[in-house]
């Protein structure tokens, strides 16, 4: 697991092939880091996203990076979270699955995610933290071809609950 780390700051300004935004359905823009990531790339993002025809939750779609220094955004749309009782788990895994096949596919080496749907969606942080660092995992274990995947964390909660589950996973 030497090609994951775990980062806390700005998602943003990261030197990566591709960072992955915590999107809503419409893939329009919105608050928390969606709003960073469309603020810092610039109009052009938006207008590609509005020729997507949006994003089923549990899946992703790709754009371009624009003004960011990624060459690419991952838009991911997590669940919101109600009491767990209408799939939120399978949905978020769905999101960070999704993700690295798009990575694939698009020659990606390195990656970005935020904690998707642990802001304003409410997911809890630490099944969220269980099923990101587990998604990731199980993916590298069969793909080499991603060289180095970030848990950027906005906050010190996020963050030791990601190293948590990755102390976990290594054993």
């Amino acid at each position: 697991m030497q090609r994951i780390e775990v980062v806390k700051g700005d998602i943003t300004g990261l030197p990566v092939d591709a960072i992955v935004n915590a999107a809503n359905s419409r893939l329009a823009g919105g608050g928390g880091v969606d709003g960073a990531i469309h603020r810092a790339a610039g109009p052009d993002l938006l207008k590609e996203c509005a020729t997507l025809g949006g994003c089923p939750t549990g899946s992703a779609k790709i754009t371009g990076g624009y003004n960011l220094p990624a060459k690419y955004v991952i838009h991911a749309v997590g669940p919101v979270w109600h009491g767990g009782n209408r799939n939120e788990p399978a949905l978020l895994a769905g999101c960070y699955r999704r993700s690295l096949e798009l990575a694939v596919e698009n020659n990606v080496r390195s990656i970005a995610f935020p904690a998707i749907s642990c802001g304003v969606y409410h997911f809890p942080i630490d099944q969220a933290a269980w099923i990101a660092v587990n998604e990731v995992a199980t993916f590298l274990e069969s793909n080499n071809s991603l060289e180095k995947v970030i848990f950027v964390c906005f906050d010190d909660t996020i963050q030791k609950a990601i190293e948590a589950e990755l102390a976990t996973r290594l054993g």
